[in-house]
């Protein structure tokens, strides 16, 4: 049994240890709230993770005192510092929007308790006027909301003084790739390759070059089918295709292999074309290694037998030249998941572009691409134009009818 405040420590059996740590107060009655851990190892092994464990509760329990006197700076790095669920990639983009925020002194110096919807709009107008777009801005503000949404949840702060404000206006909608130039992609891909494969000598240049644009012609094709995020194309291995059905589970995230966006798989059929280009061209890598040695596990990769995966920026890097051959400027992996999005919403297809895009709820699916959405007011038109086209009625009909008021008291 250690000392009260690093916990305590039972041996239930042997090997197997029970970790008890306080990991906090109840707001209501303020009792202590015991966590319980079971902890496979030695004693000495269990005595360290107690003391880890204490330690790191024990911080928590520091950040989340009452502060009325908290600053929206201070409050931004307890809110990095604290324990949260997020991606690499999604703590990387707070750090920043955060740091940002920060370095706005008038908005980092204010109390948060005290901060005002009129504030907020203050610092707005200087950002624009620093010539911030608004998608910037949105993303200033959401990371603002949700640092003092959980300082309100967190019992840090007893008011949320900017919960029912509105943020600025949101951004364009998300630009899909025309379906002509999805095929100018294509083809250019195609084109590079054709042209790889007849300036294949046998070096290692060329060979690198084959497979690079061999490679570059699935990663388009994958992506304009199946809608994947560039970390999820990232994360693909050869085993994750069967028959037509492609399961997608993993994503790279900041150079880490995680689950998806959403954390959970989704499983989505591939066109038979994709599918036949992504079987043919495995059968050849396999076919260019020495015999017995086996290909994989990554789909896109640096080497020839496909061990070492690409990092998510090679990507943009080997699409750059395709996008600019084909002469479609503005286009992005990224874009093909929108085109995908846009092409199903406007079919009505909600629920099958949430499956495919990965999406927790069709609610997002609905919130980002209801632009997309067909419109079904065609006869609501037709009605309204009928009556607009409709004679006016004759006028002594109209009079005996009532319709006009001649008496001395209507002038």
């Amino acid at each position: 049994m250690g000392p009260r405040s690093t916990g305590s420590l039972r041996e239930r059996r042997p090997g197997v240890w029970e970790i008890r740590v306080a990991a906090g107060s109840d707001p209501v009655t303020g009792r202590t709230i015991q966590r319980s851990v079971t902890f496979s190892g030695s004693r000495d092994e269990a005595e360290l993770y107690r003391f880890e464990l204490a330690a790191e509760y024990a911080a928590r329990r520091s950040v989340a005192r009452a502060a009325p006197m908290l600053a929206v700076g201070e409050l931004l790095e307890r809110w990095l510092l604290a324990d949260h669920p997020w991606r690499p990639s999604t703590w990387v983009g707070y750090r920043a929007n955060a740091r940002s925020l920060c370095r706005d002194r008038v908005l980092a110096r204010a109390r948060v308790v005290s901060l005002t919807p009129q504030q907020v709009r203050q610092a707005f107008a200087r950002w624009q006027a620093a010539g911030k777009t608004v998608s910037v801005i949105v993303g200033r503000f959401r990371v603002l909301r949700a640092a003092i949404g959980w300082a309100y949840d967190e019992r840090i702060i007893d008011y949320h003084p900017i919960r029912t404000m509105r943020g600025p206006s949101r951004p364009e909608p998300r630009r899909a790739i025309d379906r002509a130039d999805i095929a100018r992609l294509l083809a250019t891909a195609e084109h590079r390759l054709l042209e790889a494969f007849a300036n294949h000598d046998g070096t290692v240049a060329s060979r690198r070059l084959l497979q690079a644009a061999e490679q570059d012609l699935l990663m388009i094709r994958v992506a304009a089918d199946s809608g994947a995020r560039r970390g999820e194309l990232a994360g693909l291995q050869f085993g994750d295709l069967t028959g037509r059905v492609l399961t997608i589970t993993r994503a790279v995230s900041v150079n880490q292999i995680g689950p998806t966006k959403s954390g959970q798989p989704r499983h989505l059929t591939l066109g038979a074309t994709t599918v036949a280009l992504w079987h043919t061209l495995t059968t050849q890598w396999q076919s260019r290694l020495p015999a017995g040695r086996t290909l994989g596990p990554w789909v896109f990769a640096t080497d020839a037998a496909h061990q070492q995966r690409l990092s998510v920026s090679v990507f943009d890097h080997r699409f750059r030249p395709i996008r600019e051959q084909a002469h479609v400027p503005g286009a992005s992996l990224h874009r093909l998941r929108h085109s995908v999005a846009t092409f199903l919403v406007g079919r009505g297809e909600i629920l099958q572009a949430q499956a495919r895009l990965g999406h927790s709820d069709p609610a997002t699916t609905l919130r980002i691409y209801s632009h997309a959405l067909p419109l079904t007011d065609t006869g609501v038109a037709d009605a309204i134009n009928q009556q607009l086209d409709q004679p006016p009625p004759d006028d002594d009909t109209a009079a005996d009818s009532g319709c006009i008021d001649q008496s001395p008291n209507s002038i």
